[in-house]
């Protein structure tokens, strides 16, 4: 698929890395010649210097063949622009656009025909969403939503008291009481699909399949907190504290922001007056002493810099507050990070990424898409939502009897109301949901349920 990249910022870099990587044929666009000739040299992508809202640049970049055109600039304006410009060239060209500002959200979808749009993501927007979700069950590091809310993917970490602590798989639903499914498994910088003789250890981070009913049953069991926060503490004002204070505050809980920049206060106390908004340097121990940071629930640290953010957050640590979630947006070592008391670690690049991905995975084969493609394990393997439809194949034959690609497990067969963890004697049917976690080391991608068998 020929795809067009307009901006080659944090978004669209680490787009592209995704998209050429899954060999597609990647454009990149963008006025900054350095930028390009790093993205250039590390990756297999076309860059074009220049305007990207501009007429002829999409013309050089190719915009008349291309299938896709993804505008992630720093500019909302500049996006739609582009899209606009894109469309009225090439009519059959997809067309997707980061659109931040919350003040042209409901503008924009409005006039999306106009604009040529086919998809607008608000990356701001949709980790405020998650942060919300996991203030909801603050013993789980990262939540993934399936099968319309019924099933989800939760992350976990074993610590050294946990009783999941040096227990075999094949006793641990004698420890949790409920039926779940562990579906990969990092530990230090390795990615296991473990079997059920495996021994997790401290340390180990676990991907675990649930029904939504058996969240709290889960937490309860594992002695890890299960009730949702009453009182949150933001660290920074930005477009992703906006959203997360609104959701918050529609949920009944109790917001305070700490932000240094004086007219930000303003406008963020004008827009959201019930939330309580602090003028200040949020990365001083003084100022978090001096607001009773020890006193809340949770504390989420949304700076612009992923390196303040740690040490919030690591401080927020320190004074026993029991969830801690942290932003961060450029360091990717994973590992190190681990080690640290960070909490769960949000990172808007990955959001956009996997909104955007899912697109193209439907646009790849239209008929039997994934509903929904969600990046777990750091990265190392995805977790896929389809319907089965009547082309889907093995239907009503027992998971037992099929056989599957290396590497690839089916991990929730969903039936109306009702959502099963499978065993051997499981089988789906027409419209039931079935969700498949994928390891990337796979030798081709997941576009249809149907590509998962052998």
């Amino acid at each position: 698929m020929k795809i067009i990249i307009a901006g080659n910022g944090k978004i669209g870099s680490s787009i592209s890395r995704q998209l050429a990587l899954q060999e597609n044929d990647v454009t990149l666009i963008d006025a900054d010649k350095n930028t390009l000739e790093r993205s250039e040299s590390d990756i297999d992508v076309i860059t074009v210097q220049g305007n990207c809202a501009s007429e002829s640049v999409l013309i050089d970049a190719g915009v008349e063949n291309a299938d896709l055109l993804i505008a992630a600039t720093n500019l909302d304006e500049v996006n739609l622009l582009c899209c606009m410009t894109a469309h009225h060239i090439n009519p059959s060209l997809h067309t997707i656009a980061r659109v931040r500002n919350p003040e042209y959200t409901d503008q924009v979808f409005k006039m999306r025909s106009t604009f040529g749009l086919s998809l607008m993501i608000n990356p701001e927007s949709i980790v405020a969403e998650e942060i919300s979700r996991l203030l909801h069950y603050p013993g789980f590091l990262k939540r993934d939503t399936f099968a319309k809310g019924r099933v989800e993917i939760v992350e976990i970490r074993v610590s050294d008291d946990s009783p999941l602590n040096n227990l075999s798989l094949m006793d641990l639903n004698k420890v949790i009481k409920c039926k779940v499914l562990v579906c990969a498994v990092i530990r230090g910088s390795a990615s296991i699909a473990p079997s059920g003789n495996f021994k997790m250890q401290s340390g180990d981070k676990l991907f675990v399949t649930a029904a939504h009913d058996s969240l709290a049953t889960l937490l309860r069991n594992l002695g890890l907190i299960s009730h949702k926060a009453k009182s949150v503490l933001i660290c920074g004002g930005g477009k992703v504290c906006y959203y997360l204070v609104r959701k918050l505050i529609d949920n009944g809980i109790r917001v305070k922001v700490i932000e240094r920049d004086r007219e930000r206060c303003l406008e963020l106390a004008e827009h959201l007056p019930e939330a309580v908004i602090i003028e200040g340097d949020a990365s001083s121990q003084y100022v978090l002493d001096s607001e009773g940071v020890e006193k809340y629930d949770a504390l989420v640290s949304l700076t612009g810099m992923d390196e303040t953010n740690m040490f919030i957050s690591l401080y927020a640590s320190f004074r026993g507050i029991g969830q801690v979630i942290t932003k961060i947006n450029h360091i990717e070592m994973n590992a190190a990070m681990d080690t640290l008391p960070l909490g769960s670690i949000m990172r808007p690049n990955d959001v956009a990424s996997n909104s955007i991905i899912r697109y193209v995975r439907a646009m790849g084969k239209q008929s039997g898409a994934a509903l929904s493609v969600h990046s777990i394990a750091d990265g190392n393997a995805e977790a896929l939502e389809f319907v089965v439809d009547k082309s889907t194949k093995n239907c009503n034959v027992p998971l037992k009897n099929i056989r599957l690609k290396k590497n690839i497990l089916v991990v929730n067969i969903t039936k109306g109301s009702k959502t099963e963890i499978p065993n051997g004697d499981s089988s789906f049917d027409v419209g039931d949901i079935v969700v498949v976690v994928a390891a990337l080391g796979n030798n081709e991608l997941i576009y249809q349920l149907n590509d998962i068998f052998e």
